[in-house]
């Protein structure tokens, strides 16, 4: 399984539609992605138009999006103990958080703010 980022969210689904493709042949090639309540909520709480929304329920709907659960929250406090300048980076590790729990790989845009969280392993597509 490969979570997603809100920045492959937004780099995806937006007018720029950048990593559409690579979405598309992930899906396609066999990947099941999916995205986390943290996730949906950092996306939700951009401006959003219609169309991408409706992209966004088509694709990873907000029903099976994977909850942010105590076990996440357990995980997320460890790392935010473990890294360096882990404030303003809280939904990050969150996000990171249930990606490990389950055992999944983070797709993101955004290297820089995950690569020294321990445990983390993320997606090329």
């Amino acid at each position: 399984m490969v979570l997603l980022d809100t920045s492959v969210l937004v780099d995806g689904l937006t007018e720029n539609g950048r990593l559409l493709p690579q979405i598309v042949d992930a899906m396609g090639g066999g990947e099941r992605l999916a995205i986390s309540t943290m996730v949906l909520f950092e996306w939700l709480r951009g401006p959003r138009a219609a169309a991408e929304l409706e992209a966004q329920e088509t694709l990873f709907p907000s029903h099976a999006a994977l909850p942010f659960e105590t076990a996440d929250a357990e995980i997320a406090a460890r790392i935010y103990r473990s890294v360096k300048r882990p404030r303003g980076r809280e939904a990050a590790i969150a996000i990171a958080a249930c990606a490990i729990r389950h055992e999944a790989a983070l797709w993101t845009v955004n290297t820089g703010d995950f690569g020294d969280i321990p445990g983390l392993r993320l997606f090329s597509p």
